[in-house]
């Protein structure tokens, strides 16, 4: 199958069943890089369920390696373990907001 652009991959990471004074230091930077990535079209989706120690990011990267890159510059991966699926469809609604108008 030939690569026509950018490419869909969920990423799967699991929560330390302690989260330390480390870790919650560090979620305000992860929340300032996810939102640019977010406004980059990087991260397409973020979900955590803190019920299930459980992360979920769906990813759009051009490359492997690219995907890899924005994996580990996230600042709380380092204390997750992480599972990494290419994506064979990614569908989703989009929540229409309304036009931003200069009047």
């Amino acid at each position: 199958m030939e690569n026509n652009g950018p490419l869909q991959y969920m990423v799967d990471f699991t929560l330390p069943s302690e989260l330390s004074e480390d870790f919650i230091q560090k979620i305000p930077s992860q929340r300032n890089l996810v939102n640019r990535l977010i406004g980059e079209g990087k991260v397409l989706n973020y979900s955590l369920s803190l019920q299930d120690s459980k992360l979920w990011v769906v990813f759009c990267a051009d490359t492997e390696a690219e995907l890899l890159d924005m994996v580990y510059q996230l600042p709380l991966t380092r204390y997750m373990s992480v599972r990494i699926s290419a994506l064979s469809l990614y569908s989703s609604s989009r929540v229409n907001l309304p036009a931003f108008s200069v009047n």
